[in-house]
């Protein structure tokens, strides 16, 4: 477990999630005006850029913080013991208001009100389904590679499933609570009607229990060590202070 301070943690989560959500709203916009008429084509786009985004993202700011930008990841840490529980709870605010941050930025970026809430309802069965779907597919990502010593792969792993989930989920797998409150407040092609958000969250909470249960079942020794360097493995706060000429001597 990182000793790493945690305001630290707390500033990287919500910095991490502000540029994720900016990369998703944003992409959305400019997907929607570049080829606007073709779904096809701004769903691609939309996902490319959210792909390469969270994969940059994640090795930005994982080192300080794991890199979670998701409440659900970081409660199913704290279950495994990679992370504390009220370390857990302190990481959700920041994420969701890095979230709505972001967004918020994105629609000043395009020229849009800074604040427009989304008419895009979302919320049926096939949806939620799907949200499920994503979320658990998101999280065996994480702790199967972290299980078998291979999370130097999760960012260019998380990045790629997020991507490819954008087409086989019919939700565009949003697999975290915290993006989809952010993506309220954009009323574009990445937005989601505030109507919408209890159905797709207790979508994503339950599809973070399932993935709780399958992780006991197929890798049944997690242990709070491989847990705790989920994503990316996090630097002590020692890692993190500048070298004094006596070190480096």
């Amino acid at each position: 477990m990182s000793d790493t301070g945690l305001w630290r943690r707390l500033l990287a989560e919500f910095l991490g999630s502000f540029f994720l959500c900016a990369v998703v709203v944003g992409s959305g916009v400019a997907a929607q005006n570049l080829s606007s008429g073709n779904t096809g084509l701004e769903l691609f786009e939309n996902a490319a850029a959210t792909a390469m985004g969270l994969f940059a993202i994640i090795l930005m700011f994982g080192p300080i913080s794991g890199g979670h930008f998701n409440p659900v990841v970081s409660f199913v840490d704290a279950f495994f013991g990679g992370l504390k529980w009220r370390d857990a709870g302190a990481y959700l605010p920041f994420q969701v208001t890095g979230c709505i941050g972001g967004a918020i930025v994105a629609n000043v970026m395009f020229s849009s009100a800074a604040i427009s809430i989304s008419t895009k309802h979302r919320a049926s069965g096939p949806h939620f389904l799907s949200e499920v779907l994503a979320t658990v597919g998101l999280i065996l990502v994480i702790f199967a590679l972290a299980r078998s010593g291979r999370s130097h792969l999760a960012p260019a792993a998380v990045g790629a499933y997020i991507g490819a989930a954008y087409f086989f989920t019919s939700s565009t797998s949003f697999a975290n609570p915290a993006i989809t409150i952010g993506r309220v407040f954009s009323n574009s092609f990445a937005g989601i009607a505030p109507s919408s958000v209890v159905s797709f969250v207790s979508a994503q909470v339950l599809g973070g229990v399932v993935a709780v249960g399958i992780i006991r079942i197929l890798y049944p020794r997690v242990t709070p060590r491989e847990a705790a360097n989920a994503l990316v493995p996090r630097l002590s706060d020692r890692a993190l202070e500048p070298t004094t000429t006596k070190e480096q001597a």
